[in-house]
């Protein structure tokens, strides 16, 4: 007998009935006049409910990465929505949160980022594309600076900027190789002072980064005063407070800073808020949306970008430090034909990761459709070979929260033990050995700083900013920052090309490798699958 063929994801999506989203909130505890619809399913939940809560007890915090993944992903974002969806079906009051898809991956690889199969987060369309506007929001007060600084260097420059020290680029929520270097102020003196530029996906602009880690509106506003824009002819910082450019900024952000809530397929609440690179910025969902979900949930299930070296490393010691917040519980995530195709090594690096931050982590084996019961039994069973005290099957993508009920139990246990949670770094240490211990992470045997990163780094310490903590921005497809020598090896040295300050979101990010700030699409791009068919209804999404 044939087996019946499992509808696609974007079918599930549009064939699920979904609650008003005005019930889902009422379920998480919402005052009718904490949110603002945005149409039937999704709403913005206003600031003012951590003041009326903040009496309240934080709920545990699960933080769900994974091993280092394939170009397609390991299926963290599934496995954060079953876990939710199991957590509701064992009684409790689970809230996920989530990053907000960005476009370019969209319509490049991804083609999706709400999940998959019986998995997901709906309305899956609207989060997939222009959701409640809030990367365009981004994108418009990023350029707004872009344009005040261009303004500014026209009519007299009383700053005395000099224009070859300029750092502030443009930005655009798509992935556009060719606008990774450009040059701006063609046409003669009235366009402006010509000169060399370039363009980032929205993603990796500061301002994303800012509105990921600001903790209100009044902090969000100081943040953008505060981010730097290059130097004048004396060698001064110049930021976008002394060009008079930050309020409008913050007043184009003053909607997107509220987090976006929507649901689930099994009706358990979601936010999803801000899209931080997790390989430039800190992968992991707004520290808003956190704070939100701790105060009105029992349990709150976040996922960080990547691997645990990326996503998971940078909620540690960007978001955590910055919010104050510790994991209860970390889920590693892996599928059967990665782990075969890294080996038990690489697993093991990573829960090694995660237990170098006092956590013990546990593991998920997200089996797709195409995996046999006996192939991800295989993988648990090397799972558990590879150190993890515990490991469960996820088959949430066929068979929804009912699929991650063993991982749900495991982690309710997990998170009830106490932890010793602990930094890797501390922010005293001189930047060299931040980055020195964040490289022992990966497995690293040393780290080799440019001449350029080496001048940047005493420049950093004259400019009072020695403090700040380090975000290492490298590849996601290696423990190394070099994918020539694999997802996991061994004895490398870690280079670093230069660091660049980011003053508003307090972070300096160490440009490791060849890391590209701006996408290219590929050969094949989701782009040319993604239509609308004779009905009106966008065929191609995964």
């Amino acid at each position: 007998m044939a087996t019946a063929r499992l509808p696609s994801s974007l079918e599930i999506a549009q064939n699920a009935e979904l609650r008003p989203i005005a019930e889902i909130a009422a379920g998480l505890g919402l005052e009718p006049e904490e949110i603002e619809p945005y149409g039937r399913f999704k709403a913005k939940i206003g600031l003012d409910v951590l003041d009326r809560l903040d009496g309240r007890a934080d709920a545990p915090l699960v933080c769900v990465t994974s091993i280092t993944p394939t170009r397609s992903g390991e299926g963290k974002t599934t496995t954060a929505v079953a876990l939710t969806e199991a957590l509701g079906l064992l009684g409790g009051r689970p809230v996920l949160c989530l990053r907000e898809p960005s476009l370019g991956p969209v319509f490049g690889l991804k083609s999706g980022a709400a999940g998959g199969g019986y998995a997901q987060v709906v309305p899956m369309e609207d989060l997939n594309l222009h959701f409640t506007g809030d990367l365009h929001a981004i994108g418009a007060a990023n350029n707004l600076l872009a344009a005040v600084l261009e303004a500014h260097l026209l009519h007299g420059n009383q700053l005395g900027i000099d224009p070859l020290s300029i750092t502030w680029r443009r930005c655009l929520d798509m992935n556009d190789r060719a606008l990774r270097d450009v040059v701006v102020a063609l046409g003669g003196r009235v366009n402006g002072y010509p000169r060399e530029t370039g363009f980032d996906i929205t993603a990796a602009s500061e301002v994303m980064a800012i509105v990921a880690v600001a903790s209100d509106l009044t902090d969000l506003r100081r943040r953008l005063g505060a981010v730097t824009i290059g130097r004048t002819y004396d060698g001064d910082r110049v930021t976008a407070e002394a060009l008079g450019a930050a309020g409008s900024m913050a007043v184009l952000l003053k909607d997107a800073v509220k987090p976006n809530l929507v649901q689930t397929l099994e009706g358990q609440p979601v936010l999803v808020h801000a899209g931080p690179f997790a390989n430039f910025a800190s992968g992991n969902n707004s520290l808003i949306a956190d704070r939100v979900a701790l105060k009105l949930g029992d349990m709150v299930v976040t996922e960080s970008g990547f691997g645990a070296d990326m996503g998971f490393e940078k909620f540690c010691h960007l978001v955590a430090r910055s919010g104050g917040l510790r994991p209860a519980a970390v889920v590693v995530v892996a599928t059967p034909r990665t782990l075969d195709a890294h080996g038990p090594a690489n697993l093991e690096r990573h829960l090694a990761i995660v237990r170098s931050f006092g956590v013990e982590p546990l593991v998920a084996i997200n089996k797709h459709p195409d995996d046999t019961v006996a192939a991800a039994e295989d993988a648990q069973r090397v799972a558990l070979e590879a150190g993890a005290e515990v490991a469960e099957v996820c088959d949430a993508f066929e068979r929804g929260g009912a699929g991650a009920v063993a991982l749900g139990e495991a982690v309710l246990q997990a998170a009830a033990r106490p932890s010793s949670f602990r930094f890797a770094y501390e922010l005293d240490d001189p930047i060299e050995t931040k980055l020195a211990k964040v490289a022992a992470l990966y497995g690293a045997a040393d780290v080799a700083l440019s001449p350029a990163a080496k001048r940047a780094a005493a420049r950093l310490r004259d400019d009072g900013l020695g403090e700040l903590p380090v975000c290492v921005a490298k590849t996601q497809l290696s423990l190394s920052h070099d994918t020539a020598l694999g997802p996991t090896p061994d004895n490398f040295t870690l280079v670093i090309r230069d660091l660049k300050p980011f003053t508003g979101a307090g972070w300096v990010v160490a440009l490791a490798g060849d890391m590209q700030t701006m996408p290219g699409l590929g050969t094949d791009p989701a782009a040319l699958r993604i239509d609308l068919d004779a009905d009106d209804r966008t065929v191609g999404l995964f």
